[in-house]
């Protein structure tokens, strides 16, 4: 069955991960996308790579799409992404501030060639204010916004380290974007007006912690204008980066260390394992199945205060009686008894091992491809189900100026017209590259 955007054409000019990820997205949707790259290609090729200008990172952020090589700062190359965004609902781009205009390829510009069309372009810091002009990666928008603070990790010299399980901002924009054109196009299917649409790395990062990014008095007066405060002493006195994390407090100071005995981790006999109790059942539940009485934590009783002077000292006792019970059996039996107790619990998996799972399994997540220079390849696919017009990965991600030509004469090119763009150089890779 064709996707919900079956039909609907992109070109992107995008590269590392945010811009690319949306680009999938589109693509699972059914949308034909066609990645335009410079002759080096997106610089995720070069990280990783396993045979020349192919990595596993560009594999997955690029899959089910189509690659040209243009030189857009080649008059003609210029004329040929003209050309081509005449004929394209959606053109994405993710860039340094100042370069789609140096390439030509702004809004403004392709308006021109293309009134209805739904221009996305995601920047560091967004397109207006002191940071617009300033460039940026998902680690800058991680200090920036914040997220680097708030996750409380530091290197050897105590300084700040980055979220490196994943890229929170990236992750967070490209999402945004895919919806944000879904919307556009929803917008022009009833209007007919095309439209910009700016999303930025900075903005994903607040969206993922805009509980602690908020402002709202009847709390704060309790809980971070004191911790405002200690900041502000801190950075007084010349206090280090771990003082100042250390004066924020972290998760702990704003929902309270009882309720993190049973919303974080523990390690078992030969792992880990994760809690996630929001609710006094929940807790009972986890409770039950360690075989302690409600008598054996007065954390969760009605007349705990956890702002109350030795406090603290009573949740690190429930917590090591809590890690002592759990280090005493393995993983997959605690897993079977909170299970059974009902309680929301799950191991700690290892990424690199989570393809084999059952659960993922079932739910069909991963998709089988083959890429026609490195052979066969596994990888996640769409996140999320639709019964009318399902989600599909297209195929493997393009080579290097691997459907230039394809491209090209599909829209209008003779063999000689590219022959000749090529021999100019506003296309394609050089032979003897």
């Amino acid at each position: 069955m064709p996707g919900a955007l079956d039909g609907i054409k992109v070109l992107e000019i995008t590269q590392i991960i945010a811009g690319p990820m949306c680009g999938v997205m589109l693509s699972d949707l059914g949308a034909d996308v066609i990645k335009i790259e410079s002759r080096v290609g997106d610089g995720m090729r070069l990280l990783g790579q396993f045979v020349p200008g192919e990595s596993k990172g560009y594999h997955v952020f690029n899959r089910g799409k189509r690659g040209i090589v243009l030189d857009l700062q080649h008059p003609d190359g210029q004329a040929v992404a003209h050309r081509l965004i005449g004929e394209m609902d959606v053109f994405l781009i993710n860039a340094r501030p100042g370069v789609p205009e140096r390439l030509g390829v702004d809004y403004e510009t392709l308006r021109q060639h293309n009134p209805n069309l739904i221009y996305l372009e995601n920047t560091a810091y967004g397109p207006s204010g002191p940071s617009a002009h300033r460039a940026g990666a998902d680690i800058i928008a991680q200090a920036y916004s914040g997220l680097m603070a708030g996750d409380e990790k530091f290197d050897e010299h105590g300084g700040p380290n980055l979220i490196t399980a994943t890229t929170p901002a990236d992750f967070g924009a490209a999402f945004a974007s895919s919806i944000a054109v879904c919307a556009a196009l929803f917008h022009r299917e009833r209007t007919g007006e095309g439209q910009k649409i700016d999303t930025s790395l900075l903005a994903a990062a607040m969206m993922l912690q805009n509980a602690f990014s908020s402002r709202l008095p009847a709390s704060d007066a309790i809980m971070l204008d004191p911790m405002l405060a200690n900041l502000a002493a801190v950075r007084e006195r010349g206090g280090s980066y771990r003082e100042l994390i250390g004066a924020r407090g972290g998760l702990r100071s704003l929902i309270g260390g009882a309720f993190l005995l049973y919303y974080g981790g523990y390690q078992t006999a030969d792992g880990a394992i994760m809690l996630g109790c929001v609710t006094p059942a929940n807790r009972q539940q986890v409770r039950n199945a360690l075989g302690l009485a409600s008598a054996d934590d007065p954390t969760d009783s009605g007349d705990f205060n956890p702002l109350a002077d030795g406090s603290e000292a009573v949740v690190d006792q429930i917590r090591a009686l809590i890690s002592e019970r759990f280090a005493g059996d393995t993983t997959d039996n605690w897993i079977a008894k909170l299970d059974a107790a009902g309680a929301p619990a799950a191991q700690v998996n290892i990424p690199e091992e989570m393809i084999d799972d059952p659960q993922v399994q079932a739910l069909e997540l991963m998709v089988d491809l083959e890429h026609p220079l490195t052979g066969p390849e596994t990888m996640v696919g769409p996140v999320f189900r639709m019964s009318a017009t399902p989600p599909a990965a297209q195929g493997s991600s393009p080579m290097l100026d691997g459907d230039t030509d394809d491209v090209l004469s599909q829209y209008g090119y003779s063999d000689e017209d590219i022959a000749s763009l090529r021999a100019s150089g506003a296309v394609g890779v050089p032979a003897d590259s």
